[in-house]
């Protein structure tokens, strides 16, 4: 897979913003795919996230896992392309665990400097793939 540079020069620890919009969509998909895993995209710009995008779970075992619908990514990818919204991040729910990244996550992520939301029991953990694991990210949230 190829890394986008703009991702991968980014620093690490900046703190993340994130309007208060995209936190109650985070925690709404949550609850309403609840016993099921949730997932979706982060966009915004830099290190600003204004919009999380609810995708299908299309993974054949919902309840434990997520796997993003294919078709979200590239319309994403396309919409960056064309000058929109930057591809940020990924969000998915923990049905029955903590919001930080699981065994599962840690097997699955790429290392690409991506943003992963994680929702679990009404709070959100922020987090960012590194190639030598999961970063705790500092947030700040913002009207919006």
């Amino acid at each position: 897979m190829m890394r986008s540079p703009r991702i991968m020069s980014r620093n690490m620890g900046m703190t993340v913003e994130v309007t208060s919009g995209v936190m109650a969509t985070l925690l709404q998909e949550a609850e309403r795919e609840h016993p099921h895993e949730c997932c979706g995209l982060l966009l915004g710009r830099g290190e600003s996230i204004d919009r999380a995008v609810p995708a299908a779970n299309v993974h054949r075992d919902p309840a434990s896992h997520f796997e993003i619908d294919p078709a979200a990514l590239i319309a994403a990818h396309k919409i960056q392309r064309a000058g929109g919204k930057e591809l940020l991040g990924y969000y998915h729910s923990h049905p029955l665990g903590p919001a930080v990244p699981s065994a599962t996550d840690r097997q699955q992520s790429s290392g690409d400097g991506r943003i992963w939301a994680i929702v679990a029991n009404g709070s959100v953990g922020w987090w960012r793939d590194t190639a030598s694991g999961f970063t705790a990210l500092p947030l700040r949230l913002v009207e919006g």
